[in-house]
């Protein structure tokens, strides 16, 4: 039945990408791979299989002492797993006591939108299932998600689905939307001050309706936008934070 419905799911992104001319760009995604891969200075490249790719880059890095948790770090439009924020988030919650694993989502040609990127939410899905699988095949048995603007709702997604691995705790920062379903899990939702209107709408809408899953709360990050180049200190550390107290069952 899980096969059936991975081969499902893969045909249906196809046939998606297909018809509205979105097609994943495998071939940039492999550049990326040969690009960065060699050129990691922290943490190493592990490689990932889903039904619908046999080969996706992620960057694992372990903390120096015992692992308090494992953590899923998910990017969003047009990125690599050790772009920007991503690679700042992977580095610094290592340093936290956490394994990360960044994983390399699927990308459209340069310029697509984000609408246009809906089109990948299955195989985005399949990424993320992969991830996990292979956090918990390392004995790893404390787990989140954080995830960034498009990975985000990739993630959202994800976690909406009847089948998905159930996790610790979820991080969605700079989040377009609504919950696509009800968290299970304890939620830090995340955003910038000076955030994408569209960001600061979706999120005031959100705290309307409190998740009520005890450690969940909203958090603005002041001084700083949607990439927060100048705040990943502060953002990795009130991650730290929140996924200490989920994991120990403190707060």
């Amino acid at each position: 039945m899980r096969a059936y419905r991975a081969l499902s799911l893969a045909l249906w992104s196809i046939v998606a990408c297909a018809q509205y001319g979105y097609a994943a760009d495998y071939a940039r995604e492999e550049r990326w791979a040969q690009e960065i891969a060699p050129a990691i200075v922290v943490g190493d490249p592990v490689y990932l299989s889903t039904a619908s790719r046999s080969r996706i880059l992620a960057i694992l890095t372990e903390p120096p002492g015992n692992a308090k948790g494992g953590v899923v770090i998910i990017h969003g439009v047009g990125v690599h797993p050790d772009w920007g924020l991503n690679g700042g988030i992977r580095t610094r919650l290592a340093d936290a006591g956490l394994v990360t694993l960044s994983v390399q989502m699927p990308v459209l040609a340069a310029g697509a939108t984000r609408d246009e990127y809906r089109t990948t939410l299955p195989e985005s899905s399949e990424r993320i299932a992969a991830a996990i699988r292979y956090l918990r095949d390392k004995g790893i048995t404390k787990l989140a998600i954080v995830s960034h603007s498009m990975g985000a709702t990739m993630a959202n997604a994800y976690l909406a689905r009847a089948d998905a691995s159930a996790i610790d705790a979820w991080v969605p920062i700079g989040m377009f939307g609504a919950f696509d379903a009800q968290p299970k899990e304890p939620v830090l939702d995340v955003i910038a001050e000076r955030d994408f209107d569209e960001v600061r709408a979706a999120a005031a809408e959100r705290a309307r309706h409190p998740i009520g899953i005890r450690c969940s709360r909203q958090l603005t990050i002041a001084g700083t936008d949607h990439y927060f180049d100048n705040r990943q200190d502060e953002l990795a550390a009130a991650i730290a934070a929140f996924l200490d107290g989920v994991f120990a069952g403190r707060c």
